[in-house]
Formats: structure tokens, sequence, C-alpha cells
């Protein structure tokens, strides 16, 4: 889903705007210098409420497998937000960017979905037959044999 779109200015500098129901947000991207090839493209910066730029967040350039593309990946984070914004910022034709929001995908825990499950094999629990009626007493019951060896009121 788009959710702003980010455009070089006349200084060189790229801003924009990022919207949903409960965020208004204006942005710039500041370049990452950098010898360190994991190192971030761009620090997201936001415009506070009194006017002083705050940094939110970081792009990472990234390649599309099958196009070999690059786009910018990353999220903001900020206190004020619930949890953390994920974005991604593709490249138009005229320079600018189209930021869009995504929701991060759970990772799936392999080791806990090829575990037998809990309840797999077992027997069914006393009664879940029954319809009605008394309840069954002693080894109908699923209570077992007594290891007495004599009854108690013999």
């Amino acid at each position: 889903m788009n959710i702003g779109s980010i455009k070089q200015n006349d200084a060189g500098i790229f801003v924009g705007k990022i919207a949903t129901l409960a965020i208004a947000m204006t942005v710039a991207l500041r370049e990452v210098h950098s010898a360190n090839p994991k190192a971030p493209k761009f620090e997201v910066l936001a415009l506070s409420a009194s006017r002083a730029w705050v940094q939110v967040g970081a792009l990472f350039e990234l390649f599309s497998n099958g196009t070999g593309e690059a786009f910018l990946n990353g999220k903001i984070e900020d206190p004020s937000l619930a949890a953390p914004l994920y974005v991604s910022a593709f490249r138009q034709e005229d320079g600018s960017y189209n930021v869009v929001w995504s929701r991060p995908t759970r990772r799936r825990d392999l080791a806990a979905e090829m575990a037998p499950k809990a309840d797999e094999g077992l027997p069914p629990l006393p009664g879940a037959d029954e319809t009605a009626g008394p309840a069954t007493q002693g080894a109908e019951a699923g209570l077992g044999q007594s290891s007495a060896e004599h009854a108690f009121a013999s």
C-alpha cells in the first residue's frame, strides 16, 4: 500500500510526506557515507512538532531477485508509535520514491511445526461419547484397577 512519496528538492535533499490513518509526517533522507557494505544507504529524519529534524529510521539498498532492480527497505521507529512502520521505497522514472508500507511476516518455527501435536494419539476423554446417563465407576470411568490386595470394606 502506497503511503507517501519522497522527491528531491532544488537543494538536492530528498523530502516528502508519509501519511496513514494514524500518522502524518514530513520526512527527509540523509545519505550515509560509509565504507561498510552493510551500512544503510539513507537515514530517515522526521520533522518534529517543534520543527526539528529527528532521526527515526534507516533505509538499506536491496536488489530485486527477479529483476535486479534496486529499492530501499527499512523501518521508521519512534517512542510515539505503537509499533515500527516497515517501509520500502521504490524509485520512479522522475527520480522520486514511492513509499510503500508492509506488515512484517512472522517467521515460522519449523521445529514447533514438526513436533508431534500434544493431543495426537490420546484416547477420548471418559464420557465424551456418552449423551446422558449415570457416570461410570472404577475401570470403566478411566480410573484403572485398584492395586490394593483387599477391598477396604470387606
